[in-house]
């Protein structure tokens, strides 16, 4: 293979990977220049250069999210004991905090970085928020394989096994198609939410049927932790539509409390839950506290 022919080749993957850029941010208002005037930046020295760091107090949150979501993922495999849930538990887990770290570091932490820097106009995503949609998406999947290993048999887990599959399949290759063209409405956080929840209704159902009719103390756990982040999703959607996070950073206020930290400190929480309640009650049917 030549090496005009490689260089060739590089540079259009670069080129179609660079097409992402052409989506200009929502907001027309919102500029390189006055970036900071519509959130809480600081100005930091990284590595001999100065960097402008967005949104500092969410940043902690979404990263100590991150940190903390691997360290219950790998948590489930220190306690694997031969267990397929644990297995996926803790690959759900891994995915979606290294998706969370991802997410910091474009929505939040370098933000301008990424987005606005020797641009006339700020990009409205990058490749690290369309990755973090993908691993955020397929661990819900996993998460769903893991639930399945723990609550069905038969054909039923066939089904949820398959469903997740192509969930997580056909969402990846829709998102990188959007990626790439691209295309706004197949990467927004709304379609990612939208693709995850008929497999939180299902997951849901599963361990609030089975609670009720068996009672073990593993689906008590699961419902426990499905209501915990129902109401976490549910509260960061009410301070989206009532539009607190402006409000609160108003001309007079600069206070910054935004919609994501409400998210993040709700999922937080819901990892602590994981850790304490759940770990060690996760058993495949049949286990201790299966049927």
């Amino acid at each position: 293979m030549n090496q005009p022919f490689l260089l060739t080749a590089t540079k259009a993957i670069s080129s179609a990977f660079s097409r992402l850029k052409s989506i200009q941010y929502t907001d027309p208002k919102l500029t390189p220049e006055n970036w900071c005037e519509f959130q809480p930046c600081v100005t930091i020295r990284l590595v001999s250069k100065d960097v402008i760091l967005t949104q500092p107090s969410s940043t902690f949150l979404v990263y100590l999210l991150g940190v903390l979501t691997i360290g219950v993922g790998l948590t489930f495999w220190w306690l694997w004991s031969d267990q397929v849930s644990r297995l996926w538990w803790g690959i759900s887990l891994l995915l979606w905090g290294i998706g969370a770290l991802l997410a910091g570091t474009s929505y939040q932490a370098f933000g301008y970085q990424i987005k606005c820097a020797g641009r006339e106009t700020c990009a409205w995503t990058s490749w690290w928020e369309v990755v973090y949609l993908m691993l955020q998406q397929v661990s819900m999947d996993a998460l769903l394989v893991a639930i399945a290993c723990s609550c069905t048999q038969g054909m039923l887990q066939a089904v949820l096994l398959g469903y997740a599959m192509l969930s997580a399949v056909g969402y990846v290759i829709l998102t990188f198609i959007g990626g790439i063209v691209p295309v706004k409405s197949l990467i927004t956080f709304e379609l990612m939410v939208w693709v995850s929840t008929p497999l939180f209704l299902i997951i849901f159902i599963l361990s609030a049927w089975r609670s009720y009719t068996l009672g073990t103390t593993m689906d008590l756990a699961f419902v426990g932790a499905w209501v915990l982040l129902l109401l976490t999703m549910t509260a960061y959607w009410l301070y989206d539509k009532l539009d607190i996070t402006p409000k609160l950073w108003a001309k007079g206020k600069g206070i910054w409390f935004s919609q994501n930290d409400v998210l993040h400190i709700g999922l937080i929480l819901w990892m602590i839950y994981i850790a304490a309640v759940v770990v060690e009650r996760v058993w495949d049917l049949g286990g201790p506290t299966g049927s």
